[in-house]
């Protein structure tokens, strides 16, 4: 039997990669053919490569990777903070979504942040009108906290936004050590 998948943490190499593969996943015309697509609600870029550089710098995170047929087919950024693990900026090759692929990553990750770094919760923020992708990580075992935060509008970094009431909703896993 040939394993045509795995994972694999990401390096400074793989920066265009995963900046290409967030964009497609979120923005423009190529997102609409997934089903996490912003594009709807929001204008312009979701990151660049100089982002993407700058995470994969730090101590504390790492970009995940899972590789199909030796292509990136998904990633993800998951970054130690205490005993938190933060998720964020979770991408799959839209025509990849509904696949499975995102359950295997979020089963990868949490068990990076349990196993490797002893950490007793993953947290993600989530633009709260959402509904759908809540949903899908709630049926995940995340649970919507109701902390919010504010979207950063004039920040072209996060988009343009095309609606007034974007905010963010922290959703959190725990588990028992």
């Amino acid at each position: 039997m040939t394993i045509d998948h795995a994972f694999r943490t990401a390096t400074l190499a793989d920066a265009p990669a995963i900046a290409a593969l967030v964009e497609s996943a979120y923005r423009g015309d190529a997102s609409r053919t997934g089903w996490t697509t912003e594009a709807d609600f929001l204008h312009g870029r979701r990151t660049d490569v100089a982002e993407i550089e700058e995470l994969l710098s730090g101590e504390n995170g790492r970009f995940v990777l899972f590789e199909r047929g030796g292509d990136v087919a998904a990633s993800c950024y998951i970054e130690r903070q205490g005993t938190v693990c933060y998720f964020g900026m979770f991408s799959v090759h839209p025509p990849l979504q509904g696949a499975g692929i995102g359950r295997r990553v979020i089963e990868e990750v949490e068990r990076i942040a349990r196993d490797e770094w002893g950490c007793e919760r993953v947290e993600m923020t989530v633009i709260d009108i959402r509904a759908e992708l809540i949903a899908w990580y709630e049926r995940r075992g995340y649970v919507r906290t109701g902390r919010t935060k504010p979207f950063p509008y004039g920040d072209e970094r996060f988009g343009l936004p095309q609606r007034d009431d974007l905010r963010f909703e922290y959703l959190v896993k725990e588990w028992r050590a």
